[in-house]
């Protein structure tokens, strides 16, 4: 004899059945609509610039030479510290002043070039300058001269008779030349004699440079 089941038994498993699927379709529902966010602390390899950020840029400088011009190619002819050697003429006075040519010589096997005034300071035997720098002549004008090997080049150096000027004087061992452009010097042994370094009419001149010895 087959035994009917209770209809609240029925209901029960209806309403159990019914439950589960609401749970496993709202599940679904959630893992479709969830964006994973990236863990703290992580950066995108593709990281876009800041929108007005300036673009910086390096530019190359030109120097200026001792004679007051910029120099492009000039540079590759430059006459080299290593490449010259220096010595003072002989004094060639007039008016009551002295007037000394220093020159430089191309020792090199290179053609080179020369362009503007020396650098030029008067030492003792310690090295210690005597007076102040000499200054430019405002009269003299720079132009590119051409050393073949074994030539010369030679600018004026120029001051006051002291006897005359009656300015303070110093004899000095040494004087210093250091070529256009150049940082390392040439010492060459002073013969002239002694030098105005202080007091009335005081200042030694310079020229620029020109083709020769001077002589």
């Amino acid at each position: 004899m087959s035994q009917s089941k209770s209809p609240s038994a029925a209901l029960l498993c209806a309403v159990a059945l019914l439950s589960l699927a609401t749970a496993c379709a709202g599940g679904d529902s959630t893992a479709a609509t969830h964006t994973p966010r990236p863990p703290t602390g992580t950066t995108s390899s593709a990281r876009q610039p800041t929108p007005g950020t300036p673009t910086i840029t390096t530019a190359s400088t030109t120097r200026g030479t001792s004679g007051g011009r910029t120099t492009g190619g000039a540079d590759a002819t430059r006459c080299h510290t290593s490449e010259l050697r220096a010595s003072v003429g002989r004094n060639n006075p007039g008016a009551g002043q002295e007037n000394f040519p220093i020159v430089l010589t191309n020792v090199s096997s290179r053609a080179c070039t020369l362009y503007g005034f020396p650098g030029a300071a008067f030492v003792d035997a310690s090295g210690k300058q005597l007076g102040p720098d000499p200054k430019r002549a405002a009269d003299s004008s720079p132009t590119t001269v051409t050393l073949a090997p074994g030539r010369s080049a030679w600018a004026g150096l120029t001051f006051a008779n002291p006897e005359v000027s009656e300015a303070r004087t110093a004899t000095p061992v040494s004087l210093v030349v250091t070529p256009p452009d150049e940082r390392d010097p040439l010492t060459v042994g002073w013969t002239g004699g002694k030098v105005p370094v202080g007091g009335n009419e005081s200042s030694v001149f310079l020229t620029t440079f020109s083709s020769g010895t001077g002589a």
